[in-house]
């Protein structure tokens, strides 16, 4: 009896290759990989008062997309028998039948694995998402959010491109690693997203400068990293596609740095580590949709291209008067557009054809295929449009319901939401100010007095945590005649 069960369990593999499938289980992780470099560069360019809430929400969201994609969400972007062309059944709800056939998306690996691999992709759109709450959004409304955000705008537009009786895939969209459902999903979601939650206070948009570029540069490299996997994982084998993919990427992703640095320096005079950041992040993200269509020559031109567009395109934001406090909109959608877009122009069979499977698809004006570019733009008329109407009808929804209002509360903005909602911190300032208050000659440490509100001494353990003036007053230390010092935040 065992036996028999066993023999109905196996699956037949031989069709697919072994080095593929371990190469795609690497490139899975290589893409989860980015999430935390989100976290890193949220954290990074936010205030010291709101670091960790985004750390947090990156997470957490990583969580709830997963569970959303094994429940029903891969079914509803890639299910197969569904045939209206906008999204997918319930076919496949709990994974059901998803092992070993040859996936929806390419014959080189089976279902399972392929699944495994977009789950990562619609986790790292959402972590791009996340960083429309910045400093004013309320977390668990916002995961619950997700939940639909992740069934009514992401599933579908993931089928259009992907799927294989998608209407974008019928009509020959050229999008290679999302710039559809990725990068217009994220970025125009994110600005969908923004606009319903309003603009922060005016005296946190004074002044505002990002709390620690280290972490803005380490979560940069890390999206590098996972970018590698992202763009050349989605050859869906180890071939030559994917190796292409990996060059266009890396071109693409260095000369957007170098044009974005030099930009910035031509203004303000400074070659920034902000600037070279913002400039390799654009990089990266117009070689999504065309690492695997373009020629490398052609990578050069659209670093070049996309880095400058969207440095200009950060002041976007200003004429919609929409705060989009990680410019979401310019790094991701404006970025992912014009990658889209320049696949019309410069998309070649030379490149598609690189992975033996791809033989007959027709690039864009390279190959005389002229239609190509008004697909390609259509395509990102629909995307935006559907993108921007369905996250801000579902955001305003939740607004609308008691309990799930995605805005915090003037207070929470002010004190930030890291102590609003969290309770912990990015790091320990309590530790910071005592070590502080001990500083002085060695072996002529003073003992300290003991608090008795009596003798006017007030003594504070934790500075000013709260981005808020104490309002105590500092009384001189009674060895030292000098007046305590002003806590970190005060400096900010």
């Amino acid at each position: 009896m065992a036996s028999t069960l066993l023999k109905k369990r196996e699956v037949d593999q031989s069709m697919f290759d072994k080095g593929d499938v371990a190469y795609i289980i690497i490139s899975s992780a290589l893409v989860l990989f980015m999430v935390p470099g989100l976290m890193f560069l949220y954290s990074g360019l936010s205030r010291r008062k709101n670091a960790l809430s985004l750390i947090w929400a990156v997470f957490f969201s990583n969580a709830v997309v997963t569970i959303t994609w094994y429940l029903f969400a891969y079914s509803l972007a890639f299910s197969p028998s569904a045939t209206n062309g906008f999204i997918g059944n319930f076919a496949h709800g709990g994974h059901k039948n998803v092992l070993g056939d040859p996936s929806p998306g390419s014959p080189l690996i089976p279902s399972l694995l392929y699944s495994f691999f977009q789950l990562e992709f619609c986790a790292v759109t959402v972590a791009i998402l996340m960083g429309a709450i910045a400093e004013r959004g309320r977390l668990m409304p916002c995961m619950l959010f997700v939940f639909f955000w992740v069934s009514l705008v992401y599933a579908p537009v993931a089928c259009w491109p992907w799927n294989v009786n998608g209407w974008a895939f019928k009509w020959g969209v050229a999008d290679y690693a999302g710039g559809g459902p990725v990068e217009i999903g994220s970025g125009v979601g994110g600005l969908a997203y923004s606009w319903v939650l309003g603009r922060r206070h005016k005296r946190e948009l004074v002044n505002f400068r990002p709390h620690n570029v280290t972490l803005v540069t380490l979560g940069t490299f890390m999206l590098w990293f996972g970018w590698i996997g992202f763009n050349a994982g989605s050859a869906f084998g180890a071939n030559l596609r994917a190796v292409y993919a990996a060059l266009n990427t890396c071109i693409c992703a260095s000369l957007g740095g170098i044009t974005w640095c030099l930009l910035d320096y031509r203004i303000q005079g400074k070659y920034t580590m902000i600037g070279l950041c913002s400039g390799t992040i654009a990089g990266l993200v117009a070689a999504t949709p065309s690492s695997g269509f373009i020629p490398l020559w052609a990578s050069v031109i659209l670093g070049i291209v996309a880095s400058a567009l969207c440095n200009y395109g950060t002041k976007i934001k200003h004429l919609v008067r929409i705060d989009d406090a990680l410019d979401l909109f310019a790094e991701h959608a404006l970025a992912g557009i014009i990658g889209l877009l320049f696949n019309g122009f410069f998309a070649t069979n030379a490149v598609i054809s690189l992975d033996g499977v791809n033989t007959a698809i027709q690039g864009g004006f390279l190959d005389k295929n002229y239609k190509q570019l008004y697909i390609q733009f259509a395509y990102v008329l629909a995307c935006c449009a559907y993108v921007f109407v369905v996250t801000a009808a579902i955001a305003k929804i939740f607004c609308l319901i008691p309990g799930l209002d995605l805005r915090a509360t003037d207070h929470a903005e002010l004190i930030g939401i890291d102590d609003d909602q969290i309770g912990e911190f990015v790091q320990d300032f309590v530790e910071i100010r005592r070590a502080f208050d001990e500083w002085g000659p060695v072996g002529s440490q003073p003992e300290k007095p003991e608090y008795n509100p009596s003798n006017g001494l007030e003594v504070h353990a934790a500075g000013d945590r709260h981005a808020l003036p104490d309002t105590g007053l500092h009384s001189p230390h009674p060895h030292h005649g000098v007046r305590a010092p002003e806590s970190a935040s005060e400096k900010v």
